[in-house]
């Protein structure tokens, strides 16, 4: 029988004695940094200055939001399965050029249904594109050291949606208009991820001849008694219709799908909700700043953790964060409060990060990895995509956010239940796997 014909890595990685994995992470950290325009913490910034301008309510900017998960999840089960057979690369190129040519559209946008189109068309580009793509390829790449691995890639998103503000959009905003920050932004986008996805964004290592991890082959676990057979790598993989099967996948849908619904809502809200208590605009950079440099300092942390503690523990840890910091983003009016809560919110981000990643890999395996969290993705949709327009309406009809983010504290309560409910499957071995 003929050898199987192994492709070749990229001309371009110049560490040849290190395991290409850390490429993808690398490339992941750089497409994740550069897609934060389409992210509620650099939307924030953006809000008043919109408002002052356009004249639109709070719910109406919320809405382009909203249309942007929904297509985001409808995206990601339609894109699912093609990500497990071809991998991520194409959907990162094309989701770069989607993300730009919305940016330099929403630099001269002049009425709301440009901006639900626009911004819509680049969030869905980013969840759909670059979060899915290289959540994907890291869980094909990596599979003992998953946590760390996901947790740069954390590192780069959070790092993005705090410096980006910080240091690029409100400077822009404050100097010129959110005009030239957008188009800034635009820039960004082409250069930081069309460019590297194509460059270094590869598939699975075992089209290099390669194992996840960089493992030899007598690194691999061996068969427990009674266990269903592994993959080539050790790890138990379960196909979308085995994972529709069992309680845990309902549970962690049921538990991201909440969990999106409060805390992307609170991502676009927080820096308006603190500037109505009478916080200056001009904080608004430091105070996402805050929220997401503690996200991005706490992911190395929570990644470790994750490798060694069951991940849903320690996601109902950080579940945890989140709730207390809801309750004090209810009473913040000053600057001292919303750092607080900013701490506190960010230390439940970064957590949440690694582990939207984790949940699913770690419990199902990684071979249907796309599609299984397609689907869940798709399901999720309806709840976690109205939280942001939901804030948005009861603000507008209230004139306070305390009751949206009333109810999104109830909801970080039903996620620490679910990700408690939700025991790890035991994949059924059949008669001829027996």
């Amino acid at each position: 029988m003929r050898e199987q014909q192994h492709q070749t890595l990229p001309g371009l990685w110049p560490f040849k004695n290190i395991f290409y994995g850390w490429a993808i992470v690398g490339t992941s950290v750089v497409v994740t940094f550069a897609q934060v325009p389409m992210y509620g913490p650099v939307l924030s910034v953006f809000v008043t200055p919109i408002e002052q301008e356009l004249g639109w309510a709070r719910w109406e900017t919320a809405m382009a939001f909203t249309i942007g998960s929904l297509g985001g999840s409808i995206g990601s089960a339609l894109v699912g399965n093609l990500l497990d057979r071809y991998g991520a690369r194409t959907a990162v190129v094309v989701a770069g050029m989607l993300v730009t040519g919305a940016l330099v559209g929403l630099a001269v946008m002049t009425e709301v249904w440009h901006f639900w189109g626009l911004f819509g068309l680049g969030r869905t580009a980013a969840l759909t594109g670059v979060n899915l793509g290289v959540t994907v390829a890291l869980g094909n790449w990596f599979i003992r050291k998953r946590g760390r691995a996901v947790s740069f890639m954390s590192i780069g998103l959070r790092a993005g949606q705090a410096f980006v503000p910080l240091l690029i959009a409100t400077p822009i905003i404050v100097a010129y208009s959110w005009r030239h920050a957008y188009l800034a932004l635009a820039l960004i986008a082409f250069l930081f991820i069309a460019l590297p996805g194509w460059l270094f964004i590869r598939r699975r290592p075992e089209d290099y001849g390669l194992r996840p991890d960089g493992a030899q082959p007598d690194e691999v676990a061996p068969r427990a008694a009674g266990a269903p057979p592994p993959d080539p790598d050790g790890e138990v993989s379960f196909t979308l219709a085995e994972a529709k099967r069992t309680p845990a996948f309902w549970l962690l849908t049921l538990a991201t799908m909440t969990v999106i619904f409060a805390q992307t809502a609170v991502n676009v809200h927080a820096v308006p909700s603190v500037e109505d208590r009478g916080v200056s605009q001009s904080f608004s950079g430091a105070f996402v700043f805050i929220i997401m440099g503690t996200a991005a300092v706490s992911a190395y942390g929570w990644g470790a953790l994750m490798d060694k503690m069951h991940v849903r523990w320690a996601t109902a840890i950080a579940t945890v964060f989140s709730a207390v910091a809801m309750i004090v983003l209810i009473f913040a009016d000053d600057i001292l409060m919303a750092s607080v809560f900013g701490v506190l919110f960010g230390l439940g981000t970064g957590g949440w990060t690694i582990s939207q990643t984790l949940l699913f890999a770690n419990y199902f395996g990684r071979r249907h990895l796309g599609a299984i969290r397609g689907l869940s993705q798709l399901l999720a949709a309806p709840l976690s995509s109205f939280g942001a327009v939901l804030a948005g309406l009861l603000q507008t009809f209230t004139h306070s956010y305390t009751l949206a983010f009333l109810i999104f504290l109830g909801a970080l309560v039903i996620v620490v239940v679910s990700l408690l409910l939700a025991t790890p499957p035991r994949k059924p071995v059949s008669a001829s796997q027996a």
